[in-house]
Parts: structure tokens; sequence; C-alpha cells
């Protein structure tokens, strides 16, 4: 397993639908991927669970993966999450 702590940066301004388009990146990859924050752990490939954790500016968010493309996984939540 992998895990990585993000600060998440200005993704409402960069992208039209952040929320659905991090389940549309989370799902390219076959790890299991899950957001963490404070108490709250969710499925990053769930509409519902990205909904209602809503990641916003500012939010310390640890992106972690399990799986043979966790690394990659990782690596391209943080990117999209830190608008990089």
């Amino acid at each position: 397993m992998l895990k990585k702590e993000v600060v998440v940066r200005d993704i409402d301004k960069k992208y039209d639908h952040p929320l659905a388009e991090i389940v549309q990146v989370a799902s390219q990859f076959k790890s299991e991927i899950l957001l963490e924050y404070d108490r709250y752990r969710i499925n990053a490939k769930s509409i519902m669970g990205i909904i209602a954790f809503n990641p916003s500016e500012g939010m310390n968010v640890v992106i972690s993966a399990e799986g043979k493309d966790e690394s990659d996984a990782v690596d391209t939540l943080e990117k999209f999450l830190v608008c990089r």
C-alpha cells in the first residue's frame, strides 16, 4: 500500500466538473484507491463518496492506493488534486 498526503488546490477553478473528473481519473486504475480527510475515508471510484467527501481548496487529503498500479494511481491523483 502506498500513501501520500497532499493539499488540495484550485480544482474548482481548473476543472469544469472536478468531482466527476476525480472518479474518472481514479477509475483508470486497477488499484483500490481511497481518499482520507480527518476521520473520513472514501473510495475514490465512487461518485456518491466523492460528492459526500467534497474535496476543496486547502484540505489535507491522504491518497492511498493498493494494487499493481498503486504508484501511478497516487501520482496521477496527486497531480489532479494539486492542479499540476
